[in-house]
């Protein structure tokens, strides 16, 4: 039998077989996303029936940032809404079986557009219209949910989302930052100065963007909203800042160092169009929207810091990468959330 990293093979056969209903051993396992965050791997059974599997990453030391329970909570939870997630299976909290929490939904054909080439090889402008349309209504279907209603009200705290995040997004600045950067304490400035009063809370899925999502390309309709590790409760209008930074339009220059772009291939609508599709669903007032896109750029950059100092401080495998690039991302993305922040 192969060995697959992550999976012990014989107890979570075992555990496969008695708890995810139409499991048939044997198993093959296919690890199919990695990286520092959550491992996911599609198991096929014997029977040909498929499943996909989530675990955290080997090795990892905070178990609240990969909390298996909380991920299947929330899969479960949104499932009975009209929200597309896969379905939630089974969950393991037993560490003897595979060394960590693992749970198990079901398998989702779909396609992930992460680049503007998967957007050229995968689609027609017909179809990248109606993936438009179909993320827009997804996003304001998941803003509608009550989330009292799906058993998700205790997820985390409902209010002062903006004051929670400035907090611990600073505070972990300041803990990886690898320079001095006056424009990242500006801008930090500014958005608490400038903080709107939350208006609209519900469920916030935190990475809200096309690379998180499977689609069927034939039809335009998201299959499934992928990856709810940083999921939580609060203002609603954080994800849309968050998809319209990452909506990149034609012409327009990415940010250095980033590289998901794929709405850069004509055919998809403009960010006037997502804003007029959201408004028109969920009725929300979104006139400050430049400073939620302010906000999640400031974020981005604490983010890709953080993942500079891991690199500078060798615990990355991967030793081919730029780190002049990463810097570079950092402070081009500082720069654009200040060009959001003073207008003029």
């Amino acid at each position: 039998m192969t060995k697959t990293p992550g999976i012990n093979h014989e107890p979570v056969t075992a555990w496969l077989a008695v708890n995810i209903e139409g499991a048939v051993a044997p198993f093959d396992f296919e690890f199919i996303v990695g990286g520092h965050s959550n491992l996911t791997y599609k198991v096929t059974a014997a029977d040909g029936a498929q499943f996909v599997l989530r675990r955290p990453p080997l090795g990892a030391v905070i178990a609240t940032a990969h909390d298996m329970a909380r991920e299947h909570r929330i899969i479960s939870g949104v499932g009975q809404t009209a929200v597309p997630v896969p379905a939630a299976l089974g969950l393991c909290e037993d560490d003897s079986v595979n060394g960590a929490p693992f749970y198990v939904m079901n398998y989702v054909d779909g396609v992930v557009l992460h680049s503007a080439e998967d957007s050229e090889a995968a689609t027609d402008r017909s179809a990248r219209a109606a993936i438009s349309r179909s993320a827009v209504d997804v996003l304001a279907s998941l803003h509608l949910v009550n989330p009292d209603d799906v058993g998700l009200g205790t997820l985390g705290r409902k209010e002062a989302y903006l004051d929670r995040q400035l907090k611990r997004w600073s505070t972990q600045w300041e803990k990886t930052k690898t320079r001095d950067l006056a424009k990242m304490d500006q801008a930090h400035g500014l958005l608490v100065k400038a903080k709107p009063e939350q208006r609209y809370t519900g469920i916030v899925h935190g990475d809200y963007r096309l690379g998180n999502m499977l689609l069927d390309v034939a039809s335009g309709q998201v299959n499934a909203v992928l990856d709810w590790e940083l999921c939580t409760l609060g203002d609603v209008l954080a994800d849309v800042g968050y998809l319209l930074n990452r909506w990149i339009q034609p012409g327009e220059e990415v940010i250095t160092g980033a590289t998901e772009a794929p709405t850069m291939v004509g055919g998809f609508s403009t960010r006037e169009d997502l804003i007029a599709a959201y408004t028109g669903r969920t009725g929300f007032d979104v006139g400050n929207l430049d400073y939620y896109r302010a906000f999640q750029n400031w974020r981005l950059a604490a983010i890709v810091e953080g993942v500079l100092a891991r690199y500078k401080g060798g615990v990355m495998v991967d030793d081919t990468v730029d780190l002049n690039q990463y810097k570079a991302q950092v402070e081009a993305l500082v720069d654009e959330s200040l060009r959001l922040l003073q207008p003029n």
